[in-house]
């Protein structure tokens, strides 16, 4: 056997021994961001129940009393108030609902316990004049006269009936629109009295009986002297006559049939 021969330079280097039991430190776990986990059986927090078990308790007392006029309707809106403020904050649903649902029956029945109670004080009244109609129908004692009353007036003797006055005929019908065509042609045509008697009673015009149309020229409320003006006002403008050729036209008896005083009159205010 041969021993190894030492390297260059002559000398040895030991190794040192490898250590395997040496005791190493523990660091603790890094923190997180997260809770811990919930722990079995511990109880979840409890959410606010007051309102919603108030709405509760005024609904049935509001139910209880729904009956009284007033007093139900109101105590029925608070209830229905409270279950509304107790649903918005997410208390209780069940309770709430509940109140809500007395509380509305107890105000509709509070409303129609008023209406009724309202209805029957309103049909007093009407029972009252038939129970005194009820009395004074019942028969009543004679009354013993008394022999010393005076003896009654003799009645007055009656006047003699005032015999009425008779009643004017009627006007007939042809004669009522003859004087409406009167005044048509009065107001738009600006016609004379004789003038209105030709137009009535012409053939080629209404053709109505002379009765009819004197009735109807006789009748007419009419300005002749305005409707003579307003004529001569028209021959003037339309036709540039002279205020003597206006007369002759005013007067003649083939023209306009106005009386000379009506002529005169035009002709003195033509130029106002």
């Amino acid at each position: 056997m041969t021993t190894p021969e030492p390297p260059l330079g002559g000398q040895q280097h030991p190794q040192p021994p490898y250590q395997t039991d040496a005791p190493t430190q523990a660091y603790p776990p890094a923190a997180t961001g997260t809770l811990p986990p919930q722990q079995p059986g511990q109880p979840f927090p409890k959410k606010p129940a007051g309102l919603a078990i108030a709405a509760l308790v005024v609904g049935i007392a509001a139910f209880l009393t729904g009956l009284v006029p007033v007093l139900g309707a109101i105590i029925g809106i608070v209830a229905v108030v409270l279950g509304i403020i107790a649903l918005r904050k997410q208390q209780s649903k069940g309770m709430s609902i509940a109140g809500i649902a007395l509380g509305g029956v107890a105000v509709i029945s509070s409303i129609v316990a008023a209406v009724g109670l309202g209805a029957a004080v309103s049909s007093l009244p009407d029972a009252a004049p038939v129970a005194a109609v009820t009395e004074s129908s019942a028969p009543s004692e004679p009354v013993a006269e008394d022999p010393s009353a005076a003896a009654a007036p003799a009645p007055a003797p009656e006047e003699p009936a005032v015999e009425a006055a008779p009643e004017e005929p009627a006007v007939p019908a042809d004669y009522a629109t003859a004087l409406i065509k009167a005044g048509m042609y009065s107001e738009t045509m600006y016609m004379s009295k004789a003038g209105l008697y030709d137009q009535l009673t012409s053939e080629y015009g209404e053709k109505y009986s002379p009765e009819a149309a004197q009735y109807a020229v006789d009748t007419l409320q009419a300005d002749y002297n305005a409707n003579a003006l307003a004529k001569a006002k028209t021959y003037r403008d339309t036709m540039a006559m002279s205020p003597e050729a206006i007369r002759d036209q005013l007067t003649s008896e083939y023209g306009e049939q106005f009386t000379p005083e009506e002529a005169e009159y035009a002709i003195a205010n033509l130029n106002n």
